[in-house]
């Protein structure tokens, strides 16, 4: 058979809902068809949708070649409710939905089935049908890392996690300290704690797992899964780094987001401190009007993203992204506004994030340090001042200061009767660490360093072109 008459290979891709896992899923979509040449079938869990995964699928952007199959709404009235914690209702939508799964698979004719760290259940499907099944890894290597040694470390450990004086020592990486740890390790009799369980246990199932991050971000991590013999007892699969795989700057469509760049551009180089807490991420009405003041006592200049508060619960965003009932604006201390108005810029629910961290105004990205939000920063010379909210985001920011050397990390004090709080005065000082002092300028000049290391890594002959071009070849050989 001539090689121009071959099909190129047919690759699903299948990932949970939630912004931070469609944005580079659909990504390494595009990757995959603009440069490697290969068919791709994106599958699209539309049950609980929110209006920003809505809008995600209407984008004009989306090239021809990715095939959108929408798998259609399951009934989740007497499964969740409104008191179901996060990573249950995440895990229940996915186990509903993927019910028709089988059918789907069977008539796509695939090479492979791509899958997230939460969609795991279609593994068995993908077994019974003959289909090769690899991991899309949206969360650092680090955390993939402590991912695959929990199932071990949870048969070992007696008591709860945060009972223990001593950090979880990663085979070969890092330690991980139990103030840190993810969400789900503070109960390990919750739901959510058992569907991680659940996930993690299963992630040795698959025949490779994609890890979005590169060789020179995460290398201890990376080199401990390959090398480490713990790793080759529990037959992990093999870690292809493939990152960083992020959104592009956006196309400026609309009037506010034109008033934004405009803005910027009157200001000076690395001067900004562009402030947003990524897709899901909420704040108290206390530490919002912490947040507004200490941004105001510092006197730099700044982008807000401001949210609605939500004094229970940090991710209450998650799945209602961009749906407000109220003006945010409202919530913050009276007279911000008027007061901020020469030196900053206050925008409602959401900015378009990656333009405004590609722009070179910007000097510092006060975030979440969701695993995306930390990519886009890095990839493109933007510090991070870490606020970690909820999820594995508190790992996410050790490792962003103490490992990698890119971020500060404001003080967190316990406020009788608010909790965990960052007070004004520790924000004016943080901030101005970062935006003129030298600790600023040795995290700014540790990022505009990662920022080459990213571009070398995903061009021709970089190590995650390299990876990536591995796999695609031995899909290619099938």
């Amino acid at each position: 058979m001539v090689a121009e008459n071959l099909k190129p290979p047919h690759v699903a891709l299948l990932c949970c809902p939630g912004m931070g896992h469609l944005i580079p899923f659909m990504e390494f979509a595009k990757l995959l068809v603009q440069n490697h040449g290969i068919t791709v079938s994106f599958l699209v869990i539309t049950t609980d949708a929110s209006p920003a995964q809505i809008e995600f699928f209407k984008c004009p952007k989306i090239p021809p070649e990715i095939q959108i199959i929408e798998i259609p709404p399951a009934d989740m009235s007497n499964v969740v409710s409104e008191v179901t914690p996060l990573v249950a209702r995440l895990c229940l939508t996915v186990r509903e939905s993927l019910k028709p799964i089988n059918s789907i698979l069977a008539g796509l004719n695939l090479t492979a089935l791509v899958l997230d760290m939460f969609t795991t259940q279609a593994i068995d499907v993908a077994r019974q049908l003959s289909i090769p099944v690899y991991c899309f890894c949206t969360v650092s290597a680090s955390f993939l890392a402590f991912s695959l040694y929990v199932p071990t470390f949870d048969r070992e450990l007696e008591g709860e996690y945060m009972d223990r004086s001593e950090p979880v020592k990663v085979p070969g990486g890092r330690e991980e300290r139990v103030q840190d740890l993810m969400d789900p390790a503070r109960n390990r009799k919750s739901d959510d704690y058992k569907w991680c369980l659940f996930h993690f246990r299963r992630l040795t199932l698959v025949d490779g797992i994609l890890e979005n991050s590169w060789e020179d971000l995460e290398r201890l991590s990376l080199d401990a899964m390959r090398n480490h013999d713990f790793y080759k007892t529990i037959s992990a699969p093999p870690v292809y780094p493939i990152g960083p795989i992020i959104k592009p700057p956006e196309s400026i469509f609309c009037p506010g987001d034109a008033k934004i760049i405009s803005w910027l551009d009157d200001q000076p180089p690395d001067s900004v401190l562009f402030v947003a807490f990524g897709s899901g991420g909420t704040l108290t009405s206390a530490q919002l009007t912490e947040l507004a003041w200490g941004l105001e006592m510092s006197e730099q200049r700044f982008i807000l993203v401001a949210r609605k508060p939500f004094d229970a619960l940090a991710s209450a965003a998650y799945f209602r992204t961009k749906d407000d009932a109220n003006n945010p604006l409202f919530y913050l201390p009276e007279g911000f506004l008027e007061r901020t108005e020469k030196v900053g810029l206050t925008i409602p629910s959401w900015g378009p994030q990656a333009a405004i961290l590609g722009h070179p105004s910007t000097g510092a990205f006060l975030s979440h340090c969701g695993w995306n939000s930390a990519l886009e920063s890095l990839s493109r010379g933007v510090p991070i001042l870490a606020w970690p909210l909820y999820a594995e985001q508190r790992m996410n920011a050790t490792l962003l200061v103490e490992e990698v050397g890119a971020a500060l990390k404001p003080d967190v004090v316990v406020q009788p009767g608010k909790g965990n709080l960052i007070g004004r005065k520790e924000v004016e000082k943080v901030v101005r660490a970062i935006m003129r002092g030298e600790e600023g300028n040795a995290v700014r000049r540790k990022a505009k360093l990662l920022k080459e290391s990213a571009e070398k890594a995903m061009k021709s002959g970089g190590s995650s072109f390299d990876s990536v071009s591995r796999v695609v070849d031995f899909w290619k050989s099938q």
